[in-house]
């Protein structure tokens, strides 16, 4: 089952073209995981899934519908997008970031609520944020800043979430607890995350779909372990490695062979 798609999309910025007749379902539930060289077209498709940027051909079909037709708060309180390196006005605090996640349940008719208070709470609880509420986003660090934001969109009570590179520019130990936050919101809280990832091998631990790019276009797609070979990421990325399976896991790993003389 897929509420998310495109069919034959193409999108770039101006003339220039970044994705080309691409046409896929995108699985209901669990992290699927984009991944691709530098420039292969991952921003620009998430981008073009989250309506900031629009196809020169094609459509993005979300529950049977073009998110083109669709109003825009109610496109909001379907899909959630977290760019990358988003900002914040100086000085404003992580509850009042949060809060803004509320902003497409609000209307003429509908106003601020008990149950958006709840929202908040329940948002800044998930992502561990709680404690920080009165402080101010710039004072954050980078890990607490991205939990801020993750918190932000959770406030806007959505099933499906777009994250466009959330661990960039993250230490190692802060990757991994995000990466974690994210598989508890898809598998325990029944999330459907769409990820642009920069590293091979987080994808490949907490991913359960792949989706591999190159040059604009879709080369394979699917489970990890059916994705996730020597072949396709010598065929993606030029990449000379072997897979190991996790001692402990199973899941694959990336081992890139050394062109260094022993």
């Amino acid at each position: 089952m897929s509420r998310l798609s495109v069919e034959n999309l193409s999108a770039g910025y101006g003339a220039r073209p970044i994705v080309t007749d691409v046409s896929l379902g995108f699985p209901t539930g669990g992290i699927t995981a984009l991944i691709g060289p530098n420039g292969c077209g991952k921003s620009t498709l998430l981008k073009t899934l989250g309506r900031i940027l629009a196809p020169t051909q094609g459509a993005v079909i979300l529950d049977g519908k073009s998110i083109h037709a669709l109003p825009t708060r109610q496109l909001a309180t379907k899909l959630g997008l977290l760019p990358q390196g988003p900002t914040a006005p100086e000085g404003l605090t992580v509850r009042d970031l949060v809060a803004q996640g509320r902003f497409p349940h609000q209307g003429m008719l509908r106003q601020w609520s008990q149950g958006d208070e709840a929202a908040i709470t329940a948002a800044m609880a998930q992502a561990n944020v709680t404690d920080l509420a009165q402080r101010a986003i710039d004072t954050l660090s980078g890990g607490q800043r991205q939990r801020a934001w993750i918190a932000m969109v959770l406030a806007q009570d959505t099933d499906l979430i777009l994250l466009d590179e959330p661990t960039t520019f993250l230490d190692l130990r802060v990757q991994i607890d995000l990466m974690d936050l994210l598989a508890h919101l898809a598998h325990d809280r029944g999330r459907t995350l769409i990820v642009v990832l920069h590293e091979l091998n987080l994808a490949a631990a907490y991913a359960d779909h792949l989706v591999m790019m190159k040059d604009g276009r879709i080369l394979h797609h699917g489970p990890v372990a059916q994705t996730f070979t020597a072949a396709t990421l010598h065929e993606t990325f030029g990449l000379d490695a072997q897979i190991i399976p996790d001692p402990e896991t199973g899941t694959p790993l990336c081992v890139p062979r050394s062109a260094r003389p022993k």
